[in-house]
């Protein structure tokens, strides 16, 4: 099960797999980390390079950043073996003295489980109009409750050219809006957007998919979240 569940992390992007379950003395002598990213590919890109967006903010903070980010994960994903095993993001939180939890996704559950038919009902399961319900929320007031701050940072835009992404651009945007609302109204809860972090034409932000982040985008998104860490820290 280990080896599929590692081809599978490989084959979605995320280069993390369960690497990060090996310590070696160097780690051990390291301070336990208080910061928790979990999340989908945007996330877990280029972790196998060190420079995926968990590896910029340690970083840029001098401290460990704990990634349990997985590629292709949803924020609903109903196959039981697999969900629990990290492909739901809930389950990618593990037990910890998390000061911060560092998150995004979404937008699987919109490109692939939509099926370009059924995106309202979809993103309700994910979060309400009026930010009250869906899974969202309830895994941020859930982690909120354990006493961590929340970070949720938004997704890459198009660089202007197409994208297989293109068609969800309306239902990410709403998503996103959504996400944005009940962050201003929950305490301890901060949502970072990136709409604004590509700009039209350039495409040194994506890879060759257009999808994914280059090194250069997880650089500028890592260092946006560490900024944001930095200024609402207690400990800082």
């Amino acid at each position: 099960m280990k080896v599929l569940l590692t081809i599978l992390a490989f084959i979605f992007g995320s280069g993390i797999a369960f690497a990060q379950a090996s310590t070696t003395e160097d780690q051990a002598a390291e301070p336990p980390a208080r910061i928790l990213a979990i999340g989908d590919s945007l996330m877990a890109w280029h972790s196998i390079s060190g420079l995926s967006i968990p590896d910029i903010i340690a970083e840029e903070l001098s401290e460990p950043t704990e990634n349990r980010s997985i590629g292709g994960a949803r924020m609903i994903f109903k196959v039981p073996i697999f969900g629990n095993a990290g492909m739901q993001i809930s389950h990618q939180v593990i037990e910890g003295d998390w000061d911060w939890v560092v998150m995004n996704g979404g937008g699987n559950d919109l490109w692939f489980g939509c099926g370009c038919g059924a995106c309202d009902k979809k993103l309700d399961a994910l979060i309400t109009e009026d930010g009250e319900n869906g899974k969202i929320p309830r895994v941020i007031n859930d982690l909120r409750d354990s006493g961590a701050k929340v970070l949720f940072f938004g997704y890459l835009r198009s660089p202007g050219v197409d994208s297989l992404i293109e068609e969800c651009k309306d239902e990410g945007d709403e998503l996103e809006s959504r996400v944005s609302s009940f962050a201003k109204s929950t305490k301890g809860v901060y949502f970072l957007s990136n709409t604004d972090l590509v700009p039209d034409g350039d495409l040194s932000f994506h890879g060759f998919d257009r999808i994914h982040p280059s090194t250069k985008a997880s650089e500028e998104i890592g260092k946006r979240i560490a900024a944001l860490i930095r200024k609402y820290d207690r400990k800082r």
